[in-house]
């Protein structure tokens, strides 16, 4: 998949795409249901996603906790495992959130992208305080030749599949549910980091990843699977939270300690797939306690994971 990072001066081969567009936070099973609609309508175009980063909600309230679901990186990579042939990653800032509904697809989407066909959702809103919605795209693209497909979301008996949505199931302990509508499991991906070694003392030695921008789910232990840089992948069971046995910080972080591995992950980039909530996290009253409650944690962890 090619990569662009802007809309002006692109190749010709990357022009005259089918274009689907959207934040594509997550890329669950709804993103996927809009990019198959957007080929099957031109299936003679190259298949291609529109997106922004950062996300916009970032830059419009940048004092909220951190809510991405999926990084810029492992957003590509999914949308890539999709059949996406181009990815227009185009900077979000202020001054491009002052582009008018008008300009964004004249300018962007037509004379950048020449864009042979849209698709879109029927809630999809662009340009200056979101002046543009689906009636004014239809409207415009009609009149530059821009062919468009409004596709209606995903859903199923609890409605409307949503970023939304699955951001609530994890944030309620619901790591399962969250998989079932993204159509793979959600991982948190990052560096791993030295932390202070204190599980390496009590036999469970932990492979520590800072949440970033990711969302933070419900705090406790998980059965997880971890992916390693090489490719491999290990069970495990880690915990999400502040520790607060052993530490008062106010920021969370992950901590997974893998089955069945020795070695050393130091500034190796892994991804901790979250498969299910096994407790919420709690303190203790010494050490020697934290250490048999997760020997219970792992043996339900190992029961969990297939």
């Amino acid at each position: 998949m090619q990569v662009f990072e802007g809309w002006r001066g692109l190749p010709e081969a990357a022009r005259g795409a089918t274009v689907a567009l959207g934040n594509f936070d997550g890329v669950h099973r709804g993103h996927a249901h809009l990019i198959r609609s957007a080929h099957a309508a031109r299936p003679d175009r190259a298949l291609a996603v529109l997106t922004f980063e950062p996300h916009p909600r970032r830059v419009f309230r940048p004092d909220d906790p951190p809510f991405r679901l999926t990084l810029a990186g492992e957003r590509a990579a999914a949308l890539a495992g999709l059949g996406v042939a181009i990815l227009y990653q185009l900077p979000f800032d202020r001054a491009f959130s002052e582009l008018s509904a008008e300009a964004f697809v004249g300018e962007v989407l037509h004379r950048g992208l020449g864009a042979a066909h849209l698709a879109c959702g029927p809630d999809f809103a662009f340009g200056h305080r979101r002046a543009g919605d689906v009636g004014f795209l239809a409207t415009a693209a009609e009149r530059l030749g821009i062919g468009l497909t409004v596709v209606p979301p995903l859903a199923d008996a609890q409605g409307p599949l949503s970023s939304t949505r699955i951001r609530r199931a994890l944030q309620d302990g619901y790591p399962e549910r969250a998989n079932a509508e993204l159509g793979r499991a959600w991982s948190i991906a990052g560096v791993v980091a030295e932390g202070d070694r204190r599980g390496r003392t009590i036999g469970f030695p932990t492979a520590n990843v800072a949440l970033g921008e990711h969302l933070e789910p419900a705090r406790g232990v998980y059965a997880v699977r971890v992916r390693l840089g090489d490719g491999s992948a290990k069970r495990g069971v880690a915990n999400i939270g502040r520790r607060p046995t052993v530490a008062s910080g106010a920021e969370s972080r992950l901590e997974a300690h893998l089955f069945d591995f020795e070695g050393d992950l130091y500034g190796q980039a892994i991804a901790v797939e979250l498969h299910r909530f096994l407790r919420s996290e709690r303190k203790f009253e010494s050490l020697e306690a934290l250490r048999a409650q997760i020997a219970v944690d792992a043996a339900e962890a190992k029961g969990v994971l297939f």
